[in-house]
């Protein structure tokens, strides 16, 4: 019996006092250990159970997405434009490519070995130098440079995600454990809010580069150098965002760990790999995951180029994915809040349906500037599919690896990325149809199997990822 169940447990009458008749009263003795008794408010409780306020982690929240925003306004804008921008010999192209094969190899190895070494916060700080370097090469945009800093970008790509994944997760399972809410809920609004944010990133991004690039009197050269300094300027504003004002926080298997424990073990370079073969749940979410890749990079390679920038002009780019970055953030905030509502699985199955309606009609579709409203219908319909994809199932891992979130997320960007190489890598040697006809592919099995996903968790836990409100 503990001293919360037995109050007076610490107090000791003095044998004096047990004698009948006595006037005596008995005499405490005061255990040095703190009171079990309420002196303390239920804020200094609450401070002394969780490291930061409920204030706190939402601060948290909106740094790590706004940090992200400047960043990625500058890579993902650069990215698109490496074919346009560094078309000799196919460097823009080759160099992305590096990256993500940089980028599977880190995942394999490096975010829980890295995370454990530096935090979550500093880990995601020092890999955002990795895209700045990258940006810097632009400016002199050679294999000897763009080669090199890609490689050095995706190796820190994957240990930036996995921070990120997990900082969000961590701090999302403390203010569901202050609030009552659900974990699921709380991780799924977390994840909507930050991906509304990001999301965003396409929008800025875009727009700077089709406002640069439509200047008259400008020649090329110096429209690369007027971009590229605004995106380094973009991204080191998102260094010093997550710098400054980023709060550190503890993982609990690290404040676990007994005194003297040594902090690194060679086991963590294995993890994602022991996590990758003993879970089940796992192996199923691997084709969704691809999936993820295969959409990204279709959407931002293959449909600009091949419908919009043959079909109505590359001028027009930017503004049709402006349209893409405007619904798929919005729909990313909206989604995450309606989740804990009609559950993961409603949404998934939106997810579906918007994107082989939108890859059957490419299909069918012949490209007609004069219906210029349908690009931008499409671009739409794929943005709602993507604020699912890229909301929901980093929600799931986060919901069914709690446990080990580093490993998971590792997991998680190794085989995104395997979904861009392998865009990348038949960009060039397939027609569009055939393209289209390996995304349908992949979407369908990858939904099939999460759903398999889905009822073998209703079976070994009695309980759907479905969340309704608690009563």
């Amino acid at each position: 019996m503990s001293r919360m169940d037995n109050p007076g447990a610490d107090i000791e009458p003095s044998k004096e006092a047990l004698a009948f008749g006595t006037d005596e009263k008995p005499k405490a003795k005061i255990s040095d250990s703190p009171p079990p008794y309420d002196e303390t408010s239920n804020d200094d409780k609450r401070k002394q159970e969780y490291p930061m306020t409920r204030l706190q982690i939402i601060k948290n929240l909106l740094v790590v997405s706004f940090g992200f925003l400047f960043l990625f306004t500058s890579f993902q804008s650069l990215a698109n434009l490496q074919s346009s921008l560094n078309r000799e010999e196919g460097l823009g192209t080759w160099g992305l490519a590096t990256i993500y094969i940089a980028l599977v190899l880190s995942c394999m190895f490096l975010p829980p070995f890295i995370i454990d070494i530096l935090g979550c916060k500093w880990t995601v700080a020092f890999s955002m130098l990795c895209y700045i370097l990258y940006m810097v090469a632009n400016f002199y945009a050679v294999w000897g440079t763009i080669i090199p800093a890609a490689i050095i970008l995706g190796i820190g790509a994957a240990p930036l995600w996995s921070a990120k994944c997990t900082y969000l997760t961590e701090t999302g399972t403390w203010y569901a454990k202050m609030t009552g809410a659900s974990h699921d809920d709380i991780v799924n609004r977390f994840f909507g809010i930050f991906f509304m944010i990001f999301q965003t990133s396409q929008i800025w991004g875009n727009l700077i580069s089709s406002l640069v690039f439509s200047e008259r009197g400008q020649n090329a050269s110096s429209g690369v150098y007027t971009v590229c300094g605004i995106y380094v300027g973009f991204a080191c504003i998102g260094f010093f965002i997550i710098t400054l004002l980023l709060d550190r926080i503890v993982l609990d298997k690290e404040a676990a760990r007994a005194p003297g424990q040594k902090r690194l073990s060679f086991d963590l370079v294995w993890e994602t790999f022991r996590h990758l073969i003993n879970n089940h749940y796992q192996k199923l979410l691997i084709p969704l995951t691809i999936y993820s890749g295969v959409e990204q990079a279709f959407i931002a390679g293959d449909f600009t180029r091949s419908y919009v920038s043959c079909s109505v002009g590359i001028w027009n780019v930017g503004y049709v994915m402006i349209c893409y970055g405007v619904v798929d953030a919005f729909c990313s905030f909206t989604f995450g809040r309606l989740v804990q509502y009609v559950g993961h699985i409603p949404f998934f199955i939106l997810a579906f349906v918007v994107h082989i309606s939108c890859q059957i009609t490419l299909l069918l579709w012949l490209p007609n500037p004069d219906q210029f409203y349908v690009f931008f219908i499409l671009a739409a319909m794929w943005g709602i599919g993507d604020a699912v994809i890229q909301t929901q199932v980093n929600a799931l891992y986060g919901w069914l690896f709690s446990d080990n979130p580093e490993a998971a997320f590792s997991n998680y960007r190794l085989w995104e990325s395997v979904g861009f190489i392998i865009a990348f890598g038949y960009s060039f040697n397939l027609c569009t149809s055939v393209k289209l006809y390996f995304c349908i592919g992949n979407l369908v099995v990858g939904m099939v199997l999460y759903g398999v996903v889905e009822v073998l968790q209703r079976r070994s836990k009695s309980k759907s990822f479905d969340i309704t409100p608690t009563k």
